[in-house]
């Protein structure tokens, strides 16, 4: 029988870092072919990874959530707060050959249960018009496009979501 499992993960842990690693070469590459028509560049990708630890995603004011499907390493999810009553979503991330299998879904809900557990009484994100599947995810699962939250240079669209005890 195929199950998920969701736990908190180090951000700075093998799996997490392998699971950036991935997340980051697909969006990255999704955009440089659209606007660039090539790939990403090897050295940018390891300056990115390098740069963007997850750091932000530790305790006491972030959390990183790990997707096992059977037990293997199949997404990822973190939250951090940016004031006491709001949470940001990111990195939320399940490789291509699992999607479908409603993955996506209970990361979000994880997060969306570590963000209130943080106290957060609202969750926002950002993401790109490109990622189409993601935003149709959100949009799906309660969240409605807002205003601009960050200055993201990549971010062109926003969401947030009322979380209620």
């Amino acid at each position: 029988m195929n199950s998920w499992t969701i736990t908190p993960e180090r951000p700075d842990s093998p799996v997490a870092r392998a699971l950036w690693r991935a997340y980051y070469t697909e969006v990255s590459d999704r955009w440089y072919l659209l606007h660039e028509d090539r790939r990403t560049d090897a050295a940018e990708l390891e300056r990115e990874v390098a740069a963007r630890t997850g750091a932000e995603l530790a305790p006491p004011t972030g959390r990183l959530l790990i997707a096992r499907y059977d037990g293997e390493p199949a997404g990822s999810a973190g939250v951090r707060l940016l004031d006491p009553a709001t949470a940001e979503l990111t990195r939320v991330f399940v490789p291509e050959g699992l999607r479908g299998k409603g993955g996506a879904a209970l990361l979000v809900a994880a997060a969306e249960d570590a963000a209130r557990a943080l106290g957060a009484r609202r969750i926002v994100l950002d993401t790109r018009s490109d990622l189409v599947e993601a935003r149709a995810l959100y949009a799906r699962l309660g969240y409605t496009e807002t205003e601009r939250h960050n200055d993201d240079v990549y971010a062109e669209h926003w969401f947030c979501k009322e979380l209620f005890n």
